[in-house]
């Protein structure tokens, strides 16, 4: 394989990331059509009915016959889920309930006509976002979908049939799905099927012939169906010959710039998500700000935002650009982000002296970007034709600052004045120095206009006050016409550039202070120590850079979301459902998103790299504050960047919380080594002389034999809980070397057997079930024999006399599966795993005597063999340990070898 054969290793890593994701999302499969009528929900019920009979979990979440009864037949046998009734006011109304299909998860859901609006109080508001979140649950949706509904050929369905579509479905669920049914039915077919009432009944038939359903218009929406599902079979092919195939990959190289303006928007951006799907390129979609577009109407200002809002929506990457020369501010963005191609609007057809003042941005892009393709989109004169001037009502019409202009003439008033005493000492052409410095002040303070009324005003009061003959507007000499001529073009140049200089020094502000509001929480949380500190700086400068109440909303130990006071402004009356969605969806909800849109507050998760840390609630004064692209990203960073905060003050405690449980353990390990080792001699003693004295008590005092057995019998389980305390230090040290051999099941539990007090064993019934063909185990026998002590010892504490005990062996998969069981009472329940910890009691009153660390032990024995060991009660009742050891290749036997060392030779 040759380097340039060679996969790139970043490519295969995402590959199996988008399979990962892919497995663990539901099933997409939509019934594509060309128009109403072809027959779509009635194919999706007969797959349904088809997967019924397969054995399918098949539920209709809700489908539309339209009376059509060879579809109603086809519902009879699915189960049909209730819709949720909505209050409107003024009527109730039926829709979707997608809590329920959530809650029920099917394995197939029915979810008829994708393109839909909600009912106002839904969880969305189109049904096209309820699928997207079943899916993300992992459900199974069937759905149906007609060609006029998808977002980027809506506008065209528009232009050839006249009817202006208003329901729409983004094309990235169409291109997501993970089968796509087209069905298909011929123009005359389905127009006798609308003749015959199969569609709409005959009145509303009639009137759909003469409109939407004439034969034209079903040829071009049956075309465009036809082409649509190539493309996406077209798509489906290149991808499967790149992966499966061995194909060529394609780079990213294609990219695509969209220039959007006042007056074009949707149309131009669906062309360009069509492109881009087509080329298999990343897109843009940007909007220069000039100084003389931030003048527009806070209406149209609200619409060129909606336009960004639905390129995002289509799966565009969206900024605001400031400048006040737009071809510079396109060209230097298509150089930053390597944008081959840019896309713009053809301007429509205007007066030959409009070009003269000003030049076309393709004009322009053409001559400073000539390695940068341009691409003119004709403008959709039907459904987005720009306003003309003279039909812009007043109320849109930004008011005029009157006060400005009064100011500007002021200003000229108070430099006529001013100027008087100095046509004594200066000429005229000094004097005219003192006007434009009048001027240039006018267009730094109060801006473009009134500069341009400053000029003018100059001019005529220099002329009326200073040339002769004065207090007239008579000129004597013609050398002043000149004068005048320049004083007059000086004067608008020089309030034209001021008026620039201002606007760029107001976006250079706003974008210094994100700058430095950024810097400064960054600064400020990275000396944060508490969670509370870093909600009290987070909220500070979400407040005061958004101008909104706010909120943080943090998980507690118990992953339930609890409101952290820091202060000030906190939002009341917040959602905590909702809250709780956009926490377990990881996606902002509220205004400005796709997820209950109508409510005032903005939702946002709380992202960090390892998980997501709480939510964000924000009531915004003004909610185009978070509108804005600009202020949209700086408040998503500003959640990264609490988020980032809150999880390492998370990690410092549990790192600080792990350093002091290590020191305890080390020091809880060396006291137990020290005190087991202190104890053990004189134990050892006492042992010895609790023999003696019952051996010496027997022969002369036998009334005293059993006291003196009972020292015993005592010391041997005080000497055993100190072997367990030694050993179990021993274990936490790190120090055990496994001496591994083949061990035989069989022989272990019988040493053990030999090893627990035979007097409480003997009291009790023993079954052991240890075949003899059970496979050889590597292990430590001295070790594993303790298991098995310290399991059969804790059967016999626990149990009283005359319970039957038992000992189990098999083999399971590539592990040999032990149990150690008894008919006792059993465990405590929902203690079963808290029983392997150290210190650790089933009953924290029980009188029997010991220190709980017998199963602790045999699961550090047990891990340290690569096994696994549980707790259970068992159906019959009682309870059963059970641990599992790795079955190796067992040992090669050969006959010739082992009949040698039989008969000792070498």
């Amino acid at each position: 394989m040759t380097e340039e054969d060679r996969p790139d290793p970043d490519a295969l890593l995402q590959k199996a990331e988008q399979d990962e994701l892919r497995e663990k999302r539901g099933k997409l499969k939509i019934f594509f059509g060309a128009a109403p009528g072809v027959g779509k929900t009635y194919a999706m019920l007969a797959e349904a009915q088809r997967l019924r009979e397969q054995g399918v979990d098949v539920v209709c979440g809700v489908v539309e016959t339209h009376g059509r009864d060879e579809t109603a037949k086809l519902l009879v046998g699915l189960e049909c889920l209730p819709q949720s009734q909505i209050d409107s006011g003024k009527r109730t109304i039926r829709e979707f309930d997608l809590a329920g299909a959530l809650q029920q998860r099917p394995g197939v859901l029915l979810v008829d006509e994708l393109a839909h609006s909600n009912a106002l109080g839904s969880r969305h508001p189109k049904r096209w976002q309820d699928v997207e979140e079943l899916l993300a649950a992992g459900i199974n949706v069937h759905t149906t979908l007609n060609v006029q509904h998808l977002d980027s050929v809506s506008h065209i369905v528009a232009s050839i049939t006249g009817v202006k579509v208003r329901e729409t479905v983004p094309d990235r669920l169409f291109m997501m799905a993970d089968d796509v049914v087209l069905v298909d039915l011929p123009a005359d077919e389905l127009l006798q099927r609308l003749k015959e009432g199969k569609v709409y009944v005959l009145a509303q038939a009639a009137r759909a012939i003469h409109n939407f359903f004439r034969k034209g218009n079903l040829l071009a929406l049956r075309q465009l169906a036809l082409r649509l599902t190539a493309e996406r079979v077209d798509s489906q092919m290149r991808s499967y010959r790149s992966t499966e195939v061995g194909g060529a990959v394609w780079g990213a190289s294609e990219a695509l710039l969209v220039c959007i303006g006042p007056d074009n928007g949707q149309a131009l951006v669906r062309a360009a998500a069509r492109l881009a799907e087509a080329l298999h390129a990343r897109w843009n979609v940007v909007y220069v700000e000039t100084p003389a577009l931030a003048k527009l109407a806070e209406s149209r200002r609200s619409s060129i935002l909606k336009v960004l809002q639905f390129a995002r929506d289509l799966g565009a990457h969206t900024a605001v650009l400031s400048g006040p020369k737009p071809a510079a501010a396109v060209h230097e963005y298509a150089r930053t982000h390597n944008l081959n191609r840019v896309l713009l609007g053809r301007r429509p057809p205007r007066p030959w002296w409009r070009d003269i003042r000003h030049v076309s941005l393709a004009r322009t892009l053409d001559h400073i970007a000539p390695d940068i393709d341009l691409i003119l989109i004709a403008p959709d004169t039907q459904n987005e034709a720009p306003l003309p001037h003279a039909e812009v009502s007043v109320a849109e019409r930004p008011p005029l600052a009157w006060r400005r202009y009064l100011w500007a003439l002021a200003i000229c008033a108070a430099v006529t004045v001013l100027a008087s005493p100095l046509r004594f000492y200066f000429d005229l052409s000094n004097v005219v120095m003192l006007f434009l410095l009048g001027v240039v002040l006018v267009a730094l303070r109060l801006g473009r206009g009134p500069a341009a009324l400053a000029a003018v005003a100059s001019v005529l009061a220099f002329d009326f006050f200073y040339v002769p003959p004065r207090f007239s507007f008579a000129i004597s000499d013609v050398q002043f016409l000149f004068t005048f001529g320049v004083m007059l073009g000086v004067g608008l140049v020089i309030g034209h550039l001021t008026a620039n200089l201002r606007h760029q020094l107001k976006v250079a502000s706003q974008r210094e202070r994100r700058t430095h509001d950024l810097y400064s929480l960054s600064r400020d949380l990275s000396s944060a120590l508490t969670a509370e500190k870093v909600v009290e700086i987070g909220l500070r400068y979400i407040r005061n850079s958004f101008r909104a109440s706010a909120e943080l909303l943090l998980l507690s130990a118990d992953e339930k979301l609890y409101p952290v006071k820091g202060g000030g402004n906190s939002v009341v009356r917040y959602d905590i459902d909702v809250a709780r969605w956009c926490l377990d969806h990881g996606e902002a909800a509220g205004i400005g998103t796709d997820t209950l849109p109508a409510l005032p507050l903005l939702y946002l998760p709380l992202k960090a790299p390892m998980r997501t840390r709480g939510v964000l609630v924000l009531a915004p004064s003004n909610p185009r504050l978070v509108l804005i692209p600009e202020q949209r990203r700086l408040l998503d960073t500003f959640t990264t960047q609490i988020a980032i905060a809150l999880e390492r003050q998370h990690f410092v405690a549990v790192a600080q919380d792990t350093l002091l449980a290590m020191e305890a353990e080390r020091l809880r390990n060396s006291f137990l080594s020290a005190l087991s080792h202190d104890l053990r001699t004189p134990l050892t003693t006492l042992i010895g002389s609790a023999d003696m004295l019952k051996l010496q008590a027997g022969k002369e005092s036998p009334g005293w034999s059993g006291h003196a057995a009972a020292i015993a019998q005592q010391a041997r389980r005080i000497a055993r809980m100190v072997d367990d305390m030694l050993e179990m230090a021993r274990l936490q040290s790190g120090k055990v070397n496994l001496r591994k051999d083949w061990q035989s099941i069989e022989e272990l539990v019988g040493s053990a057997l030999r090893a627990v007090d035979q007097d409480q064993l003997a009291q009790h019934p023993l079954d052991i079930d240890v075949p003899a063909d059970l496979p050889l185990v590597q292990a430590d026998a001295a070790l594993l024999e303790r298991v098995f002590i310290n399991l059969i010892d804790n059967a016999l504490k626990y149990t009283v006399p005359g319970t039957r005990l038992g000992v189990s062996a098999r083999v399971a998969a590539k592990t040999v599966q032990v149990s150690v069981w008894d008919a006792g009472p059993g465990l405590p329940p929902g203690r079963e795993d808290l029983l392997f910890d150290k210190f650790a009691r089933g009953n924290a009153e029980s009188t029997v005597p010991g220190v709980g660390l017998g199963l602790a032990i045999c699961r550090a024995i047990v891990e340290a063999h690569g096994g696994s060991i549980r707790a259970e009660n068992r159906l019959q009742g009682g309870a059963m340990f059970t641990f599992d050891l790795p079955l190796q290749p067992a040992p090669r036997f050969d006959p010739e070898i082992d009949e040698d060392a039989r008969h000792g030779k070498p």
